[in-house]
C-alpha cells in the first residue's frame, strides 16, 4: 500500500489541530471586536435601510478637463460633507466613485429636497470681522457671562481691546500663521492664535464693542442716533448674540451645525473653526464685509523670495477690492475689538487671518504655516465660492422604510432558499462528507458576518441589495470548493488507497484547482470594482471578501477537519453513509508493493543477456 510521503508536509497534515486552533481564535478575536465596538450588525445600505442617495457628476468647464482630480473632487466631498451635516444628518456619507462622481448618501428622517438643494449648490462663503474668539469645550480657559460683560465701563473696553490686539499682534508664541499682506509684500505685524489671548478679555472686548458699534439693525440709515425702540432691539440683539456665544460647544458637533444658522450677512452672528492645532475655537463674527463671490481668482503659490513658503494670493474684483480695502483699513486702525477677520465658509470659519495694514489694490496674500495640499483646498474654496467644480446630477434614489425592509427580507429569503438547496445536494451526494461541507459553510458565514459588521464604523461599507447578492453567489463559490476536494479523495479512493492516504494524496492536486479558481473569482471582482460605481460596487466588494475567505476556510478548516475525520472509524471504514464506500465508488483492490523474484545463482542463459 503506497503510504504518504515523509518529510514537512507530512508532519505538518498530522497535527491538524494547530489549524483549527488558528482559525478558532481568529473568530473568537473577530467576535469579541464586533461586541467591543458596539456594532453588531452590519450597516445597512440607503436600499434596505430606506433614505436618499444623490449621485453627482462632474462637469468641467470649456478646456478645463484637467480640473478634475483628486484634490479638487476630495475638496468638494469635504465641502458637502459640511452642507450635509448642518441638515441635523449624523449617518450621513458623501464618497468619491470613480474619477468624477460623487455619492451622497443620506439615511431616511431627512428633507431629501432640501439635501439635494444644499450639496450641489455654490456655497455661501464671507468675509467677516473677527469680535471675539476663543477656545471652546474642554480647552476653554473661560466664557464670559452676559452679567460679565454688560458691566464692563467704556475705560474697561478701551483696555481690554487694546490688550486682545497687542497679544494677537505682537505675541511670539503663534498657533495659526495665517496672516494677510497687500500683494506680495509681507505683513509687519507677526501672526498669532487669537486663542492665545486671555479668553474672558477677549470675550469682554467683544461684548462692549458689540454695545458700541450695534449691528446695522440698530443703526438708522444715515448715521443718526437711534431712536429708543431701535437702541433697545440692539441691546436685545446683542444680548442674544452673547448668550449664544457663551452656551456655544463648538466639540459638539450639533451644536457646530446649529451656529450661526439663518443669520443674515448684514447680521453679526457666531460660528466655530479650528486652530493649527486642531482645537476648535468658537467667534463672534460681524456683519460680512466681503462676499465670496466677489473673489475673482485665488491661487496656492510657493513663495521662494521669504521664509513663508506656501501662501495663497487672492485678486478681488473692482467692486470687492472697495470692501476689502475699507474692512482691513478699519481692522488696521483698530476699529474692531481685533485686527482680524474671519473666511467663513457655510457658517464655518476655516481661516482668520491678522491685518497690519489697509489692503488696497484688490490683491491680497494669506501666508502661514501652510502645506501645500492646504494652501491649494483654502484657494480652492476662495476661486470656486467653495465648490471648485460645477456637479450635474446624475440621479437620485429615495427609498422608504418599509421598501428598505421588504427588500432585506426578501433577500434574507433568497440566501436562507440558495443555502437550503446547496445543503440538500451536500446531504444527498456525500452524505456523512457533507457534515464536514456545512459546518465549513457555517465559519465561512459567521467569518463574513462579523467582518461585515466590523467593516461599517472602520470604511463606511454598507450592506446594500447588491451586497446581499453577492454573498449569495459566494455560498455556490464556496462548496464549489469543497467539492473539487471531495472528489479528489474519491478519485484516490477509486485508485484502491485507503483513506487516510487518499486524503493527503489528494490535497496537493485540489489545492492547485482551488486557488486556481479563487483566483480567476477574485480577479473579476476587483475589475467590477474598479471599473463600475454606485452600488455594483458592494456586489464586487462583497464577492472579492467572500473568495477570499473561502480559501482561509479551506486550508485552515476544510483539510484539517477532514484529517481528522479520516482517523475515525465511521469514514476510514467506508461506512455505506460516509460518503466514501469503495464499493459504491466502484473502487479497484487495494494497491500493494510487489517485489520482483531474484535471480538464482549460475550461469546467465546469453538468450536472457
Amino acid at each position: 500500500m503506497v503510504a504518504p510521503k515523509k518529510g514537512k508536509n507530512a508532519s505538518a497534515q498530522s497535527k491538524p489541530g494547530r489549524s483549527l486552533a488558528l482559525i478558532l481564535i481568529a473568530i473568537v478575536a473577530l467576535t469579541g471586536g464586533m461586541f467591543a465596538s458596539g456594532h453588531t450588525t452590519p450597516r445597512l445600505g440607503i436600499d434596505l435601510a430606506g433614505g436618499t442617495s444623490i449621485t453627482l457628476r462632474a462637469v468641467p468647464e470649456a478646456g478645463q478637463e484637467s480640473a478634475i482630480n483628486k484634490t479638487n473632487m476630495d475638496t468638494a466631498v469635504d465641502i458637502m460633507n459640511r452642507r450635509v451635516n448642518g441638515l441635523g444628518v449624523s449617518e450621513a456619507e458623501v464618497q468619491t466613485q470613480g474619477d468624477r462622481n460623487i455619492i451622497v448618501n443620506i439615511p431616511k428622517g431627512t428633507n431629501s429636497k432640501e439635501a439635494r438643494e444644499q450639496v450641489g449648490t455654490t456655497a455661501k462663503l464671507y468675509f467677516r470681522p473677527v469680535m471675539a474668539t476663543e477656545l471652546s469645550g474642554a480647552n476653554a480657559t473661560g466664557s464670559p457671562s452676559p452679567s460679565e460683560t454688560g458691566g464692563a465701563s467704556d475705560k474697561a473696553t478701551d483696555k481690554a481691546t487694546d490688550k486682545a490686539t497687542d497679544k494677537a499682534t505682537d505675541g511670539d508664541k503663534a498657533t495659526d500663521g495665517d496672516k494677510a499682506t497687500d500683494g506680495d509684500k509681507p505683513s509687519s505685524g507677526t501672526p498669532s492664535d487669537a486663542a492665545s489671548a486671555s479668553a474672558t478679555t477677549q470675550g469682554r472686548a467683544a461684548s462692549d464693542a458689540l454695545k458700541a458699534d450695534p449691528t446695522p439693525s440698530a443703526k438708522s440709515s444715515d448715521g443718526a442716533s437711534p431712536s429708543p425702540s431701535a437702541s433697545a432691539s440692539g441691546d436685545d440683539a446683542t444680548a442674544k448674540l452673547q448668550q449664544q456665544y457663551a452656551a456655544l460647544d463648538c466639540t459638539d458637533k450639533g451644536a457646530r451645525a446649529k451656529a450661526g444658522k439663518g443669520a443674515k450677512p448684514g447680521d453679526a452672528t457666531v460660528a466655530c473653526g479650528r486652530n493649527s492645532q486642531g482645537q476648535w475655537q468658537k467667534y463672534i463674527l460681524g456683519p460680512a464685509a466681503v462676499d465670496g463671490t466677489e473673489v475673482d481668482k485665488a491661487d496656492a503659490v510657493y513663495n521662494t523670495q521669504t521664509a513663508a513658503g506656501w501662501t495663497v494670493t487672492m485678486k478681488f474684483t473692482d467692486k470687492g477690492s472697495k470692501k476689502f480695502a475699507d474692512i482691513t483699513g478699519k481692522l488696521a486702525q483698530n476699529q474692531s475689538p481685533q485686527n482680524q477677520f474671519a473666511i467663513v465658509l457655510d457658517n464655518e470659519v476655516v481661516s482668520d487671518p491678522y491685518v497690519s495694514q489697509a489692503l488696497t489694490g484688490g490683491n491680497a496674500e494669506i501666508s502661514g504655516s501652510f502645506d501645500q495640499e492646504e494652501a491649494q483646498s483654502l484657494a480652492n474654496m476662495l476661486s470656486y465660492g467653495a465648490l471648485p467644480l460645477t456637479f450635474k446630477e446624475d440621479s437620485v434614489t429615495t427609498v422608504t422604510a418599509a421598501l428598505g425592509g421588504e427588500q432585506l427580507k426578501a433577500g434574507l429569503i433568497a440566501g436562507a432558499i440558495g443555502l437550503a438547496l446547496v445543503v440538500l445536494y451536500l446531504l444527498f451526494y456525500y452524505r456523512g462528507l457533507s457534515f464536514i461541507a456545512v459546518c465549513s459553510l457555517l465559519v465561512s458565514a459567521g467569518l463574513t458576518y462579523v467582518i461585515m459588521a466590523l467593516l461599517g464604523p472602520t470604511i463606511n461599507f454598507a450592506l446594500n441589495l447588491p451586497a446581499v447578492c453577492g454573498a449569495i453567489v459566494a455560498i455556490g463559490i464556496t462548496a464549489d470548493s469543497f467539492i473539487v476536494y471531495f472528489e479528489r479523495v474519491r478519485d484516490e479512493i477509486r485508485e484502491g488507497r485507503t483513506l487516510r492516504p487518499a486524503v493527503e494524496r489528494a490535497w496537493p492536486r485540489a489545492r492547485r484547482t482551488i486557488l486556481v479558481s479563487d483566483f480567476v473569482s477574485f480577479l473579476a471582482a476587483a475589475v467590477l470594482f474598479i471599473v463600475t460605481v454606485g452600488k455594483v460596487q458592494g456586489f464586487a466588494f462583497t464577492l472579492g471578501l467572500t473568495t477570499l475567505l473561502d480559501v482561509v476556510v479551506v486550508f485552515l478548516f476544510t483539510k484539517p477537519l477532514l484529517t481528522l475525520m479520516a482517523r475515525r472509524k465511521f469514514f476510514a471504514g467506508g461506512h455505506k453513509w460516509s460518503g466514501l464506500d469503495p464499493k459504491a465508488l466502484g473502487a479497484k483492490p487495494p494497491l500493494r508493493r510487489t517485489r520482483r523474484p531474484s535471480r538464482p545463482a549460475g550461469p546467465v542463459d546469453p538468450k536472457e543477456a
